[in-house]
């Protein structure tokens, strides 16, 4: 009889890598020295488990269809430990999604300062949530018994119902997200290969980005404006409010001086005579927001400056065949420090090694997606067309149609990029709010809200795939036994599991053709944050030009990047924090900080740029184009350069009783001829109405 002795302990070895993964990515997007641990872990679980499954459910299926062939038998466990995983994995997920992870984002995003009054009313908020998901239960329920009766089966099935619409839900929502992810994943490399093309793109990001930074500081003014005139209040203030106002005023990032000069801007009406914990609770949440906001703005505004000072360095390495990024930040990580290539050796990886590498995995992951869509639309219909499949089951005559191990690498890897894919959309789609991922300042409920994300997405994801495999593969894991005989046990279950992932098309060709834009042409609101090449060329959000001059007044106020200062001394001395607020100076120029766009706190109307010479123009001018763009241009080219007879170019020519001139195309001069009385403009140049 064979052993497991292998399996389990590398079993345990894999458990203990995902958990150390997961914990390296909360501290990359949380302060894990700050943040509560009654918030902390159930954020950790709501992430390793879900990434857990990815390792899970191969080892179900090598599990289930085992062969005693130990040169080709996968990592494999006994069948109880394979569905007591399943069980608490998915019970743990399902109580974090549903229940544990919203009512903890509303506990943290609540405002108030004792722990009761954040737990009511965050009862309060889930409430309604609550009871409707309830009463979808209940009509599921309802659902079940009119469809097999009141048998011990319904009985079990009483919260199956309730985890059967759960399933469904996230089915929905997770095909749509792959469906988009599976086309901008690859098409995002191909695009960043061409490093030109990269910078426009980067470029074109930054009038937007500006916009909003700007609009975040000025909402921040003003609610911290509001906090200094509860402070200067004297009466109609309690003391524990006092003590309340105090503590948020303490974290303020701006100066005194500042909010003694923005006080009269804040009207009294907003402010009521008698303050309440609601109104200061309302106040709390929404600072708490504002800086947050700040904060994310400030850091993607870093980060596109960073990759647009990176990509144009690489840019002007071409002539001397070096390239150097400088000195690193004072808060760049402990690898970004690391400098181990020569400064030709690092222009030939950038510029040479880089972009292939970058068009090839394009070009595999895009042969990926076609497979899984292809899978999709092929499982129920011709299941033997399926490619999944072929790179999962054995098809040898003496294996029988078992899972290898090599088909359990190929598990993973496609359960990673399906998941992958899903995920990488959620920067795309505009329907979050305000919630983002920042470096070390992520918000609590923003934190609480994408790992209920991905808890909600993985399980739904993960069955999905297994109906790739033939049903004589499925049907005997752990997996299905526990949750897909109760998904099927009803004709609703089995419709969506079946029709609804044909439905991967819609976002693939809306993501594939661009039908977004059309979207926001028509209706004038985004739904998916795509970077377009109209974006790239300038052709709305203020164009690449606007976003370059913007990073021009940026470099020309900092003299570290110019090279007027020494790197040495700008490492021994690092700059403040970019968390905190830096005054303009008096006379009137610009502020000194390297973090945050140029007159972000000033007023929002930008100075004149400059006018460019007609060589730079049209130099700049001179964009990507696709096939139908450069066929029109051609045949522009070819009519505009024929030598056209004289008695075509006299066609249009006006007689001189009308205002015509010689020579002059026919244009009726100003105030001569009939040409006057039919709106012929004056010689100054004014209009005559």
């Amino acid at each position: 009889m064979s052993t497991s002795v292998g399996s389990d302990f590398f079993s345990i070895v894999a458990v203990l890598v995902v958990g150390l993964l997961v914990l390296l990515l909360l501290r990359h997007f949380l302060p894990l020295r700050s943040t509560p641990a009654y918030v902390l872990v159930p954020i950790f679980l709501a992430l390793f488990l879900p990434v857990s499954i990815i390792l899970l459910l191969p080892i179900d299926l090598a599990s289930s269809l085992r062969t005693e062939d130990e040169a080709t038998r996968g990592v494999w466990l006994p069948d109880t430990v394979i569905l007591v995983a399943w069980r608490i994995t998915y019970w743990l997920t399902f109580g974090l999604t549903w229940f544990i992870l919203p009512l903890l984002g509303e506990y943290i995003d609540s405002g108030y300062r004792t722990p009761r009054d954040r737990f009511i009313y965050s009862l309060r908020s889930n409430g309604r949530y609550q009871l409707i998901v309830l009463a979808c239960g209940i009509g599921g329920l309802v659902y079940v018994f009119l469809q097999n009766g009141f048998e011990g089966t319904s009985v079990k099935a009483l919260v199956m119902a309730y985890n059967s619409l759960a399933y469904c839900w996230g089915l929905i929502f997770a095909i749509y997200l792959m469906g988009h992810g599976l086309v901008a994943v690859p098409r995002r490399l191909y695009r960043n290969a061409n490093i030109s093309t990269r910078l426009r793109r980067i470029q074109s990001q930054a009038p937007a980005v500006d916009e909003k930074l700007k609009h975040s500081i000025s909402v921040l003014e003003g609610l911290e404006s509001q906090l200094t005139q509860l402070r200067q209040r004297k009466n109609g203030i309690s003391r524990d409010h006092q003590e309340w106002i105090e503590e948020l005023s303490d974290g303020s990032s701006l100066p005194e001086s500042r909010l003694v000069s923005l006080t009269p801007q804040t009207p009294n009406a907003a402010i009521p005579a008698v303050t309440t914990d609601r109104y200061l609770a309302e106040l709390s949440r929404k600072v708490n927001r504002a800086r947050h906001k700040r904060l994310r703005f400030i850091h993607t505004w870093d980060c596109l400056r960073q990759e647009a000072d990176d990509t144009q360095a690489i840019l002007d390495a071409l002539a001397s065949k070096r390239l150097d990024f400088g000195s690193p930040s004072p808060y760049s990580s402990f690898f970004e420090r690391i400098k181990i290539l020569t400064p030709y050796t690092r222009y030939l990886l950038h510029y040479h090694v880089i972009p292939p590498i970058r068009i090839v995995l394009a070009a595999v992951l895009a042969l990926a997606s076609t497979c899984i869509i292809w899978s999709e639309l092929v499982k129920y219909v011709a299941p033997q067309l399926s490619i999944i499949r072929f790179t999962i089951v054995s098809h040898r005559s003496d294996s029988d149609g078992k899972v290898h191990f090599a088909g359990q690498v190929m598990a993973s890897l496609w359960m990673c990029y399906m998941c992958t894919a899903a995920l990488a959309s959620f920067s795309d789609i505009k329907v979050w709010g305000n919630r983002a991922l920042v470096k070390r300042n992520t918000y609590g409920e923003s934190a609480t809200w994408y790992a209920g994300q991905v808890a909600k997405l993985t399980v739904p994801l993960a069955y999905n795939f297994l109906t790739f495999l033939p049903p004589d593969v499925h049907r005997e894991t752990a997996f299905y036994k526990f949750l897909g005989q109760l998904i099927n046990l009803t004709p609703l279950g089995k419709g969506v599991d079946f029709f609804f992932p044909i439905f991967i098309l819609v976002p693939v060709c809306a993501t594939l053709f661009n039908l977004y834009g059309r979207v926001k042409g028509v209706f004038r609101f985004d739904i998916v944050e795509d970077d377009d090449e109209e974006g790239a060329a300038g052709g709305s959000g203020g164009g690449w030009r606007e976003g370059r001059a913007l990073f021009e007044r940026e470099t020309l106020n900092d003299p570290e990047r110019l090279g007027l200062a020494d790197r040495h001394a700008a490492a021994s001395n690092p700059p403040r924090q970019p968390q905190r607020y830096q005054d303009r100076i008096p006379n009137g120029s610009r502020r000194i900080t390297n973090s945050t766009p140029i007159d972000s706190l000033g007023s929002s109307t930008r100075s004149t740029r400059p006018s460019a010479t007609a060589a730079e123009t049209e130099t700049e001018t001179e964009t990507e184009e696709n096939f139908f763009q450069g066929f029109a241009h051609r045949v522009r080219n070819t009519f505009d350069t024929l030598d056209r007879p004289e008695w075509v170019n006299d066609l249009g020519k006006r007689p001189k009783w009308m205002g015509g001139v010689e020579g002059g195309g026919g244009r009726a001069e100003a105030g001569r001829g009939l040409g006057r009385w039919f709106g012929g403009r004056p010689g100054d140049g004014r209009v005559r109405l």
